[in-house]
């Protein structure tokens, strides 16, 4: 049976599903509680688009894009006719934006999904230092997140709330057992609400791995830990061919490597487990050591990519929307794929795990013979996706603790912890390459029924009033103080407004989108050069509000360009930036120190020493 539910408002494709669980009634019915996303004004958004534009390019350009925007809003111009069909879809869809914005940033992307797309996060490491702890561990880790399904499965997930409005809770049931399947031109997803098991990779090889006794009872701690324990066994035991880097490729490429996959029986069966599973369990192996100040970016970088295939990335199945990472060494995360998950619903999942962790396995192991785990085999020459190697032999990343100050120092001075931070990162950018850029900070639209993302715009006017004024010995710290807080209060301003569904850029791609499927062109005001620049995004951030010392990563949306998330705690800032190594303008040690060393003089400057 089709889920409408998923299928209209996720953007889920030519899926399907065994049933609808309870789940999904029960949470769609609170969905129904939420509002429904609005269409912003088009004057708002195209003078918010204007706005934004204005530190970034000439003025001459700027004249050039007004008359583009008169034409486009005027008598006779497209956007009243784009803003009628976009107020009408909206009034017959769920979400008038989200299902294109999945189709369109996601499964119709063709870059691949490791780097590219699939954040990755990073968890403070365990106190185990070998395989044993490491299958103890895992075992927690896997009772954990079942006992969170159950959680979800039985209703019993709080609502959340948002500046004390309910949030949307339509993506956590979709966490668990579902997939993105490579297709040539476009992917889908797929959601199976019955699995009872998960997949477990251990040294390039998969296994499936029930999880669920014969009364339907979760296997305690104790059976887990058995059956890991046969895997690894058994894991030993044949040549390993990293089967799952074959995830990794281009997505026309694997769409077609896929479709001649499939057509062996074995290699199907194996598939589809794989796809069915609830989640997959990668057992690293481990990897070469390095220092201190090194470990954290080694350890993210073995989340997110896997090290290549003399690592571990042949333990990933990329396309599977949840993926836990334990290794020998006491490290451990997960990779999440964005079709389906967003990054607050994976926070929420990873708190439960955490405080799981916490507590003795309240289940006794019941006196029942447990199957071995079904190794899956595949009938494949497999050919190493080179593009791979050169992939995250390319990405440089960089993982930092600022331990000066936390979010607690903005607070005191009144301030919002978020917006200090972004303009720490357009300081720090500036003083890097001498201009401010185009950058995205996410803000979740989970306010509205089926919202995803919207974004932050950064940098504006003010923003770069103060950049360009920081280090002009001839303005006294009290005029960089007003100007500070004025560009930290435009950025809140700007950021109420996102989460009001007031923001420009999801709006903006539906009105483009909306010319498109009415069959008309596309209009000169998104063939503007002033358009490309404004959204080739240099710098691409997140902010990962999480309660542990967990850190972020995912590679730059743009060749030229730097990703950075920062987890904000009461004292200190865990940050990751990325960059590519094939753009010689971009380094990410390089802005990750001037990060490190703005935060330090923006402290000097609301906390001058005597």
């Amino acid at each position: 049976m089709k889920s409408n539910l998923t299928l209209s408002r996720l953007g889920f494709l030519d899926v399907s599903y065994s049933s609808i669980s309870s789940s999904c009634r029960i949470l769609s019915k609170i969905c129904f509680s939420v509002p429904a996303q609005p269409v912003p004004p088009l004057a708002q958004t195209l003078q918010g688009y204007l706005r934004a534009l204005e530190p970034l390019i000439p003025e001459e350009e700027l004249v050039h894009t007004r008359k583009n925007i008169q034409k486009f809003c005027g008598e006779g111009g497209l956007g009243p006719q784009l803003q009628e069909g976009l107020e009408r879809r909206a009034k017959h869809s769920n979400n008038w934006i989200s299902d294109w914005w999945v189709q369109w940033a996601y499964l119709e992307s063709r870059q691949p999904l490791p780097v590219h797309s699939n954040p990755a996060i990073s968890l403070p490491k365990r106190d185990f230092s070998d395989w044993r702890g490491q299958l103890v561990f895992a075992s927690k880790l896997i009772a954990a997140a079942l006992d969170f399904k159950n959680v979800v499965d039985n209703g019993r997930l709080p609502v959340e709330y948002m500046r004390g409005q309910p949030l949307c809770m339509e993506l956590f049931p979709l966490l668990f057992s579902s997939c993105r399947i490579p297709g040539r031109k476009h992917d889908t997803i797929t959601h199976h609400s019955r699995a009872r098991h998960i997949t477990v990779v251990r040294n390039y090889q998969f296994f499936q791995m029930d999880v669920y006794n014969s009364d339907g009872s979760r296997m305690t701690e104790s059976q887990i830990h058995a059956q890991l324990l046969r895997i690894r066994a058994e894991s030993w035991k044949t040549d390993k061919e990293p089967m799952g880097i074959l995830t990794s490729e281009h997505r026309q490429t694997w769409g077609q490597a896929y479709s001649r996959l499939l057509k062996d029986k074995l290699n199907k069966e194996s598939v589809r487990a794989i796809e069915k599973g609830l989640f997959t369990l990668c057992l690293d192996s481990p990897v070469m050591r390095v220092s201190d100040d090194k470990y954290s970016s080694r350890m993210a970088a073995q989340i997110l990519h896997g090290g290549g295939t003399h690592s571990n990335s042949g333990n990933r199945w990329f396309d599977k929307t949840l993926q836990f990472v334990v290794g020998e060494d006491g490290s451990w995360g997960l990779l999440y794929e964005q079709a389906t998950a967003e990054g607050p619903p994976i926070a929420t999942l990873l708190d439960h795990i955490l405080q799981y962790c916490k507590k003795p396995d309240p289940k006794k192991t019941p006196l029942i013979p447990l199957q071995m785990p079904k190794k899956l085999y595949f009938n494949i020459d497999l050919c190493i996706p080179y593009a791979f190697i050169i992939l995250i032999n390319d990405l440089d990343i960089r993982c930092f603790n600022f331990q000066r100050f936390g979010k607690e120092l903005p607070k005191r001075h009144n301030l919002s912890p978020n917006s200090f931070i972004q303009v720490a990162l357009q300081l720090a950018y500036y003083k890097v390459h001498n201009e401010v850029c185009a950058s995205c900070d996410i803000a979740s639209q989970r306010m509205f029924r089926g919202g995803r993302t919207d974004y932050i715009r950064s940098p504006t006017n003010q923003m770069l009033k103060f950049v360009l004024t920081f280090d002009d010995p001839s303005i006294t710290r009290e005029a960089k103080l007003e100007l500070l807080r004025e560009a930290i209060e435009t950025y809140v301003t700007l950021t109420d407004q996102a989460l009001k569904g007031q923001s420009i850029d999801r709006h903006l791609l539906g009105l483009k989108l909306q010319a498109i499927e009415e069959g008309l062109s596309v209009p000169r005001l998104f063939m503007d050069t002033a358009y490309g620049l404004a959204t080739h995004w240099k710098l691409r951030t997140g902010q990962v509000p999480a309660n542990t010392d967990s850190v972020m990563c995912f590679g730059p949306l743009v060749p030229d360009g730097y990703a950075v998330c920062y987890n904000p705690q009461p004292d200190h800032v865990h940050f990751s930036v990325t960059a590519f190594n094939c753009c010689e303008e971009t380094q990410a040690e390089t802005l990750a120190a001037t990060l490190h060393s703005t935060l330090c003089q923006l402290q000097e400057l609301l906390q001058p020493t005597v």
